[in-house]
């Protein structure tokens, strides 16, 4: 009877384990947990590891990986999840993101190479602290040889390394768009040169009988000029009546009268000034007086 008994406790608390852990996995596995964990904060770094958006382990089959994305999209779907769409919508992109790249061959390659990276950086590190362990003589003791901190520490590298290439990426994307920025202000400035170029040369020819026209005006009237010269009566003449006719004529001779004047005084005033250094006094020696004998 005691042996039954001990035997129905013992299954009875084998059971109620198993009951707990379901509980938990349910826990887990529910949309609203699900929402939360994606869009937790620092998600965004986060959920740059497609592995950790899915919550599986690297070392899984392809197939394996399909079942568990569909079984995530099946409680993050936006139709599922109304009365929280935005951030349902949300989680369900950063999934769908992480899936994507993990379907491709290439990109999955890739993101077993960053895991690969990953180990041997917490490899060395578990190396590092038993040498540091050893030079200060504690007990080598490593928490990260254990199955879940090596599995956690493994997380945390892998990442910080997709982090670092998403870093890199946008980089190299942004010095790509100032390059193409730089090269289009180029083409354009090029572009604005040419147009310039056209219209200065249609203008040119435009106005290119208005020049001569004016070029034609400009050697006429320096015909009429040097013929004027060549008869120095009729021109002395022009030029007198056209200076007692012009208004300015008075104007010049009152001017002409008050330079004289200025001239008339500055003149004096330096004959003055030259006078002034013409007394110069000079040394005169004493005169000599004949001596007196008595």
């Amino acid at each position: 009877m005691a042996q039954a008994t001990s035997f129905a406790t013992d299954n009875f608390d084998s059971f109620y384990k198993e009951v707990k852990k379901i509980e938990e996995i349910d826990s887990v596995l529910t949309s609203k947990a699900q929402i939360d964990r994606l869009l937790r904060p620092g998600s965004t770094y986060f959920n740059l590891n497609p592995f950790a958006v899915l919550d599986i382990d690297p070392q899984i089959s392809v197939e394996e990986i399909k079942k568990k994305f569909r079984k995530l999209s099946m409680l993050l779907h936006p139709d599922k999840n109304r009365d929280d769409l935005e951030r349902a919508q949300k989680a369900f992109d950063a999934l769908t993101k992480a899936w994507k790249l993990l379907e491709d061959e290439k990109n999955r390659k890739n993101c077993y190479e960053v895991v690969e990276q990953a180990k041997l950086k917490v490899l060395d590190f578990i190396e590092d602290k038993k040498k540091q362990l050893a030079r200060e003589g504690k007990p080598i003791i490593v928490e990260e040889t254990q199955p879940d901190k090596f599995k956690h520490a493994l997380y945390i590298h892998t990442t910080k390394i997709f982090a670092d290439l998403e870093r890199k990426r946008q980089q190299l994307e942004t010095r790509d768009m100032e390059e193409r920025k730089r090269q289009r202000e180029l083409e354009l400035s090029e572009e604005e040169k040419k147009q310039f170029d056209i219209e200065w040369n249609k203008n040119f020819e435009d106005t290119r009988e208005i020049r001569i026209d004016s070029w034609l005006k400009f050697k006429r009237k320096l015909g009429d000029h040097l013929d004027d010269e060549s008869n120095p009566n009729t021109s002395s003449s022009s030029a007198s009546a056209k200076k007692i006719n012009s208004p300015k004529s008075t104007t010049s001779n009152d001017n002409i009268m008050m330079g004289n004047c200025y001239t008339v005084f500055a003149n004096s005033g330096i004959n003055n000034e030259k006078k002034k250094k013409k007394v110069i006094k000079t040394f005169k020696p004493p005169k000599h007086k004949a001596e007196q004998r008595n």
